[in-house]
């Protein structure tokens, strides 16, 4: 949590540019405000939009007139009308997929650090009061770096791990499918050297990973975060890749299933108020949701998940409501070196903000990254065209 100043200030400019102040959505249509069932208490509008009590004052107690008596009576006292307290208002960030691997790192390497990436965003992940990333790479100095060639094995260093946290994260779903990428002759006993390293070195810069560990109990737990009085559940689990599932007895992610899904927003939901699944899921490319992210959205709603963002497909995904509850299915590509498509090199920033745990609304902030993992804020056409594709990809869904 590094909020530094308010998020309206910060927005004025990039929502004057780009005209996309986009409301909760009932995803037919992503700018006009969601019809959540009365029964939630949580309809979704924007701050400061509809939805949002100003803080009230209680009435003064009308006193009853006293009553003559032999005994004088002192005059009564004045009631001092007292204010209802008013939940703070929280913000929350999450990004597209984080890979500071290939082209980056050989970037980062030529640099010497790898600050230079969140440059034209640190001011909006700071700003936010919870910053939440996914990273799908490892983050560790035993392995070596693969160079900008074409290569499934995606490997990052140390570096990237303090260039998170002085851009402003705090949690890191790494429920992921490259997260126990080596490369080498030093990657330890299958491969888990790397993996250890990143848990050890996000936890070293004060970033919470999510989703993964030593045994499959231990990447199963959820980390929950209090912020403004209200506590924060984060799951995570992944279902991409079956080398990376931990078991009883060795290291891995959650395995995203039902059963554990529902476990997992279990045992969130008995910590915090507020639980939110990170599932990684989904086709690489496709900017639909397949029949399995589909069940398992419904599945983490019925669990009791207060929301659900997704990643792994590297473009930007649909939105759905579900029973009140919004699910972004993948949020697209934040830093990686994937040029060869424009698509590729798409995402969004979701700012999701609460009053008190009452959910408010959402707003998306489309982004664009270099070959060397440099992000930028959209452009107005390119914004324009990223929602554009998001919508009638939403538009799509079926059930």
């Amino acid at each position: 949590m590094r909020r530094r100043f308010g998020f309206w200030w910060l927005l004025i400019p990039v929502m004057l540019l780009i005209g996309l102040w986009v409301k909760p959505a009932g995803v037919g249509d992503l700018f006009v405000e969601s019809e959540r069932p009365p029964a939630t208490a949580a309809a979704s509008a924007m701050l400061f939009g509809p939805g949002i009590e100003t803080p009230t004052l209680l009435p003064a107690q009308l006193l009853q007139t006293a009553v003559p008596t032999d005994t004088p009576v002192p005059p009564p006292a004045t009631a001092v009308p007292t204010e209802t307290p008013v939940p703070a208002l929280t913000t929350l960030l999450f990004t597209g997929v984080i890979v500071p691997a290939r082209c980056v790192q050989a970037a980062i390497d030529v640099r010497g650090d790898a600050e230079y990436v969140y440059d034209e965003v640190r001011h909006l992940i700071q700003a936010a009061d919870l910053a939440v990333g996914t990273l799908n790479t490892t983050l560790s100095d035993a392995s070596n770096h693969t160079g900008c060639v074409e290569t499934f094995v995606l490997t990052s260093d140390s570096r990237s791990a303090v260039a998170m946290a002085n851009a402003g994260f705090d949690v890191m779903s790494v429920a992921t499918n490259h997260i126990m990428n080596c490369a080498g002759d030093s990657c330890g006993l299958g491969y888990t050297l790397a993996f250890r390293d990143t848990l050890d070195n996000l936890r070293a810069n004060n970033i919470l990973p999510v989703g993964a560990g030593l045994v499959h109990a231990e990447a199963m737990q959820p980390v929950v975060v209090e912020v403004n009085g209200v506590r924060f559940g984060f799951v995570s689990l992944g279902m991409v890749n079956e080398a990376v599932f931990a078991g009883e007895n060795w290291p891995g992610i959650a395995v995203l299933n039902e059963a554990n899904l529902q476990q997992a927003i279990a045992a969130a939901r008995a910590e915090a108020d507020v639980v939110i699944a990170m599932p990684h899921w989904g086709p690489e490319d496709d900017a639909l949701p397949n029949d399995y992210q589909m069940v398992f959205a419904q599945v983490a709603v019925e669990a009791g998940a207060d929301l659900v963002v997704g990643n792994h497909t590297h473009v930007v995904q649909a939105i759905e409501q579900i029973d009140g509850v919004d699910v972004f299915y993948g949020l697209g590509n934040f830093i990686f070196d994937q040029t060869w498509d424009l698509a590729h090199q798409q995402g969004m920033i979701l700012l999701v903000h609460f009053e008190g745990a009452r959910y408010l609304g959402y707003e998306l902030i489309p982004t664009h990254v270099d070959g060397d993992g440099t992000v930028h804020i959209a452009g107005a056409a390119e914004a324009g065209e990223i929602l554009e594709r998001m919508r009638e990809a939403s538009a799509l869904i079926q059930r």
